[in-house]
This record gives C-alpha cells, structure tokens and sequence, in this order.
C-alpha cells in the first residue's frame, strides 16, 4: 500500500529481528536507509543485522552514519563499541589459531558471538577448535545446529567430520569430508582432512594384516608411517602406539613397547589396553612396581575378575621380588631338579666356605662369608618340597617358625660333606686351595 514508506520498512525489519530471522532482516533496514538515508533508526536496524551476522566492519559504518545523523545517539554509541569489540576479537582469535592456542580462540568466540549470536562463522571457528581441544560432543552440537538451519554448509560438515575423525571413526568421517567437498570443491581444510584420514585408515590396516600373518617387522615400520601422517589425531595416534607397543613384545623389544605404551596413555589416560600391554611387559622385564602401579589403574577403571587377579599376580610378584632370590643365589634355573639343586650348592658352597678364603682381607672374609650363609639358607629353602612350595608361591617361611637370621650355615654344609674331619682345605701355595676329602 506504501511501497515508498522507510518506517515500513524498518518497523518490519525490528520484528524480524525479534524472530532472529536476521538475514532477513538486513534486506528490509538496507531497503529503509535507501529510502531515506537520515533515517537513524534504520541505519540502526542495518548495523545490529550486519553485527549480529558477524560482519564488524558493515556494522561500523551503518552505526558511524547513524552517529554523524544524532552524534548524543546512546545506542548509537554502544553499538559502535561492541562492532570494534567483535573486531578485536577476530584479530585476536586469528593470532591465536596460529599460534594453536585454541582455548583462547574458543573464549574470543564465546565473546563475540555474545554480540553476533547468528554468525555462523564464528560458531564454526568455535566448533573446530573445540574439536581440536577434544570436545567432540560440543563441537558435533555446534556443528549440528548450524547443519539443521543449513544441510549444505560445507564448513559444518567438514567439523562434523572432523570430530567423527579424531575419534577414530575415519571411514565416516571420510563421508562427511566427501560431502563438505562437493558443496566446496576448494574447501582446503577438508581436502587434507579427507586425504589424512584414508592414508591413515589404508597404514593403519595394513599394519594389522602384517601383525596377523606374523610378519612383526613389516608390521612395526607400517605403524610407524601411520604415526606419521597427522599428529593431531590423538585417539588413532595412541591406538597405533599400542599396535606397536604389542610388536615390540612379539620381537622381544621389551623397552620399545614400554615406551609405544607410555606414549598411547600419554595421548589417552583412558585407554586401558595399553595400560594392560605396559604392565605386562613390565611384569616380563620384572618391574614389578610399576606393573602394580598399571594394575591397579585398569582396576580402578573396570572391577572385573581378570584384572582382580592379574593385580593379585603383580602384587605377589612384587612381594616374591623383595625377598631374597634363592634361585640366583644358587645359581639355578626355578624349573631346577633336586640333583641340578644339589649340585649347584657344592659348587657355591665350596666357592664361599670362609676356610678358603681365611688369607683374605677381612672385607672379603666378611662378604664371602655373608655369601657362604645365604647358600646354606638357599639350599635348605629349596631343598624342601614343603618350604620350596611355600617358597615359590610367595607365602612368608617364618609362619613355619623358620627365622633365617639364626641360620646355621656350618651345620648344613657338614651335613653335606659329611660331618667333622669329611673335608678340609689345604693351601698349596700363596693364594692357592686345593680340596682334601678325609
């Protein structure tokens, strides 16, 4: 009815607004200003529309023309403050993506979108570097959001494939990527998302076929390369150290697999496998502290009756470790028969007997001696089917009334040899022995 009405126009921009139908909006309030360019509150209406959208720089000049028409204009003026606000927030944000200081870029779009609520550029800055922080939920919530107002921002469904990405869902985050490149052949940020993510999927299961048709070495340097293509997937990253971590095992690189193991819980503290892989090969390298320490972490994660028991194994190992090792002592294999147990002890008995060594500094009669006495206890230890039992399985031998610090060694190696006057040493010369049966 009146076509040529600016205030017709403006009034109806305001109610679209009120519906955050924004973009909308902005035709109208452009429409008023044309119409009648003293018109302030239109040049108002155009500045919040370009604001709210996220365009700083048009916000600026409709807020100044309003200001040069009624420079005592308070929304004018506040208006004005917060377009320079969102301006200095986008510098800021743009250092910080650099620098990969992707917290503060999240907090500078959490501010500026406070002033440009319907910016889809912000919120998809917001949602990638949320995805890089690790916060797939929110990130995927951003992206969504925007994907249910418009299901061909490529923007979007580069983020959303980004986070099904970094959480190990390559092959549908490749689909998304796929996508995002038809709505923007020159999306440059999804192009290398897409081609990352089929190198890693192709390294990642050729390294899995190598390992299951036993071929350790192929497998280890394909691991290797997949490590190498995007240090960014944290989730992926710390499933192929622990890949590689069970390699090292299989070619008993014990250190290597530590370390792969260390590397995948530092990546992922929540990844209970490679916290069961370290342990193990710590219990193999006989660390057994730290294969506790893991134990009792998986533990704490998932109470099952497996990781109960392996605990158990660790902590009784642990247990075995801090006493002394009769085997060692003798010199023999825990597997040793009872002659391989006896024969072990002459030899170390003769090799320690404080007789053979009475020409010898007394630091070394005093050690030779503690040796000769910690034979003697090993022998009576596993000479015993009930105290070797007892013995292996970690069980405390004093509950037996056995007090190994009133040990008599002299009476287990007479009985041995014989009793009194069944064996003697004899030098032959100046730090020479030889051995003399009666």
């Amino acid at each position: 009815m009146c076509p040529k009405n600016a205030s017709y126009y403006g009034n109806r921009a305001a109610t679209l607004m009120m519906l955050g139908k924004f973009r909308e909006a902005l035709g109208d309030a452009q429409q008023s200003v044309r119409l009648d360019d003293s018109f302030v509150r239109g040049h108002l209406r155009e500045g919040k529309c370009h604001l709210s959208l996220g365009n700083a720089m048009a916000a600026c000049r409709s807020f100044q023309r309003a200001l040069e028409l009624d420079h005592k204009n308070a929304q004018a003026q506040q208006e004005f403050k917060n377009a320079n606000a969102v301006i200095e927030y986008e510098k800021i944000a743009e250092t910080d993506f650099e620098k990969r200081d992707f917290r503060k870029v999240v907090f500078c779009m959490d501010r500026a979108l406070e002033f440009a609520p319907a910016c889809h550029r912000f919120k998809i800055l917001k949602a990638e570097c949320l995805a890089m922080l690790g916060r797939y939920p929110e990130a995927q919530s951003v992206a969504s959001d925007i994907l249910r107002m418009d299901s061909t921002n490529a923007d979007a469904l580069y983020v959303r494939g980004l986070c099904l990405y970094y959480e190990d869902c390559i092959e549908k985050a490749v689909q998304f990527f796929v996508q995002a490149l038809r709505m923007a052949p020159d999306h440059e940020k999804a192009c290398v998302a897409c081609r990352n993510a089929k190198a890693l999927k192709a390294k990642k299961e050729d390294g899995n076929k190598a390992f299951k048709e036993g071929n350790y070495k192929l497998a280890y340097e394909l691991y290797t390369e997949a490590l190498g293509i995007d240090p960014n997937n944290i989730k992926t990253n710390a499933k192929l150290y622990c890949n590689r971590g069970t390699v090292n095992s299989k070619l008993r690189k014990l250190d290597g697999a530590i370390e792969d193991c260390t590397n995948a819980v530092k990546l992922d503290d929540t990844y209970i496998k490679a916290y069961l892989r370290r342990a193990q090969c710590y219990m193999d390298t006989e660390q057994y502290e730290e294969a506790v320490r893991d134990y009792e972490k998986v533990y704490q994660t998932e109470k099952t009756k497996e990781h109960k028991q392996l605990l158990k194994n660790a902590q009784l190992e642990l247990k075995k470790s801090k006493r002394k090792d009769y085997y060692k002592i003798l010199g023999v294999d825990k597997n040793a028969s009872e002659d391989e147990i006896k024969k072990a002890y002459r030899k170390r008995a003769l090799m320690h007997h404080p007789d053979r060594h009475s020409g010898a500094s007394a630091e070394v009669q005093k050690e030779e001696e503690k040796k000769f006495k910690e034979v003697g206890e090993a022998f009576t230890i596993l000479s015993d089917p009930k105290k070797k039992t007892r013995y292996d399985s970690g069980q405390d031998l004093d509950e037996e009334g056995m007090n190994m610090g009133d040990f008599d060694a002299n009476n287990i190696f007479k009985a041995f040899f014989g009793g009194p006057g069944g064996f003697s040493f004899e030098a032959s010369g100046p730090g020479n022995f030889f051995f003399q049966f009666g």
